[in-house]
């Protein structure tokens, strides 16, 4: 079974993130990735990034299934935290 560490990991190396984390059960896992790529992309693109990065573990089901609670710049985030 995978780590909620492990999957943190498998996107840190995919995306630039100032922001990561990742929580799960081994089987559905739920990230709040903040990365200064998502800069002028829409929400639905900014999910894209996040997912194309764990494609292969998507379709391999070694993932089953990635939610993405968050997908914010780092300013975005900054003023979330306020």
């Amino acid at each position: 079974m995978i780590s909620a560490e492990q999957v943190k990991q498998y996107i840190a190396a995919g995306l630039n993130c100032s922001h990561l984390e990742v929580e799960g059960d081994g089987h559905h896992f739920y990230a709040t990735v903040v990365s200064p790529d998502f800069a002028g992309k829409r929400l639905i693109d900014r999910h894209r990034m996040v997912k194309e990065v764990i494609a292969a573990r998507l379709a391999s089901n070694e993932i089953h299934a990635l939610s993405i609670v968050k997908a914010a710049t780092p300013d975005e985030w900054e003023k979330l935290q306020g």
